[in-house]
């Protein structure tokens, strides 16, 4: 890392997965531009999926183990700049501004802000933590031991990973619901209810209600339900959603739109700025426009729109998946997996364990859930294709299409 220069062949604004990925793409057509990635967190890009599921779970894994700045740190022509904020993008003076008042100029500029954490009516804090970034991890690993205790808010993705890794790791976990089961929104009701057992049966106290307030009280953190239920515990953690960074590219002027849009080569409304990871509202090949959230569409559309700054005319033709370890099961998931489309479930012998659940639409397979079922990702992306062609007709037709293993 250096001071950061005045002027630069491509500059990243954002410090995570989508930005250092997308310096690998622009070094597959570009051995020697100059590069600036400016993050605004006070560490260096690290893969962001460990932070919930490794680093808790495998007594070898470490931060610095996760770590995506080794290739950026070796580069002697790109300068990692952390804990720097951008606070406005100038399309056509083609510069970026720092809090400081420094003007950098970019020849091409990827946006990659990423998402911050929905909040609450509970102010963060040592002890309350909106579960994002490794400093967040530090810190909850260092609040946590076998004796403690910890309010876990959100029964969502983040919420039911955090909550699966802390009771693993011997913490007692009183998990707030606002509704009746855990990830809710995605999973068929008897699996959202089954998970919800498990947790229970884990020794985690589930309680249903929206948080009210929550303070913190010099020996631990107090979190009031709308009810007047209040939990004590010695930290919380608040995982409701992310919702993505776009203040500077509405400030600038790009078309905004759920997500900074982009074209099929991830590039902006404005000339030479271009958009990837959480942030970027793109053209699914398969599933039309969409925003992701998850670490592998921000590895391979970073790469993208790297390739693309570089000078690529290859589009970003990708239908990313995502995937999670809850308590003893594992799944992998592609598509639109929302409980509020039609679902067909396929479970083997007919008990919810191991299966596949279609979601669909008007006949096409939208997602597919792939609940301790594997390699079948490719499997389920050609039949999102293939449905999108030719819908099907009978939807319990699709049992058996993808098989247990």
């Amino acid at each position: 890392m250096s001071d950061i220069q005045q002027s630069y062949d491509y500059v990243i604004v954002g410090g995570g997965v989508a930005a250092a990925s997308a310096v690998k793409g622009i070094r597959s057509g570009d051995a020697g531009g100059t590069i600036a990635v400016i993050g605004s967190e006070p560490d260096k890009p690290v893969y962001r999926p460990a932070l919930s599921k490794d680093l808790w779970l495998k007594d070898d894994a470490t931060l610095e183990g996760n770590s995506l700045a080794g290739d950026l740190d070796d580069d002697d022509r790109v300068d990692l700049v952390v804990d720097t904020t951008v606070t406005q993008v100038d399309p056509d003076a083609h510069a970026v501004r720092l809090a400081d008042g420094t003007e950098v100029t970019y020849g091409k500029l990827l946006l990659a802000t990423g998402a911050e954490p929905r909040t609450l009516a509970v102010d963060p804090g040592p002890r309350v933590v909106y579960y994002r970034t490794a400093a967040d991890y530090e810190r909850l690993r260092a609040l946590v031991g076998p004796d403690s205790h910890v309010v876990v808010v959100g029964g969502g993705y983040i919420g039911s990973e955090i909550a699966s890794a802390l009771v693993q790791n011997d913490v007692a976990v009183t998990l707030v619901l606002d509704l009746q089961d855990v990830q809710e929104q995605m999973f068929p009701r008897a699996l959202a209810a089954s998970l919800t057992k498990s947790f229970a049966d884990r020794g985690v106290t589930v309680v249903h209600g929206s948080v009210a307030s929550g303070d913190d009280t010099g020996e631990g953190i107090r979190i009031r339900l709308e009810d007047g239920t209040e939990i004590t515990g010695d930290a919380a953690v608040i995982g409701v959603g992310v919702l993505p960074r776009t203040g500077l590219a509405e400030a600038a002027g790009l078309d905004v739109d759920n997500g900074i849009v982009v074209d099929e080569h991830l590039r902006t409304s404005a000339t030479d700025v271009y958009a990837a990871g959480d942030v970027a509202s793109y053209p699914d090949v398969l599933l039309g426009r969409r925003r992701v959230e998850h670490v592998d569409h921000a590895e391979k559309s970073g790469e993208a729109a790297g390739k693309a700054m570089a000078g690529s005319d290859d589009p970003y033709d990708y239908t990313p998946f995502f995937w999670s370890d809850i308590l003893d099961a594992g799944y992998e998931a592609i598509g639109e997996t929302r409980s509020d489309l039609e679902m067909v479930e396929d479970w083997k012998d007919g008990q919810i364990g191991t299966g596949v659940v279609y979601y669909l639409k008007a006949g096409q397979v939208r997602g597919v859930l792939l609940w301790n079922v594997w390699d079948s990702v490719d499997q389920s992306r050609d039949l999102i294709a293939e449905t999108g062609n030719k819908p099907v007709s009978d939807p319990e037709s699709l049992r058996g299409r993808i098989a247990f293993g």
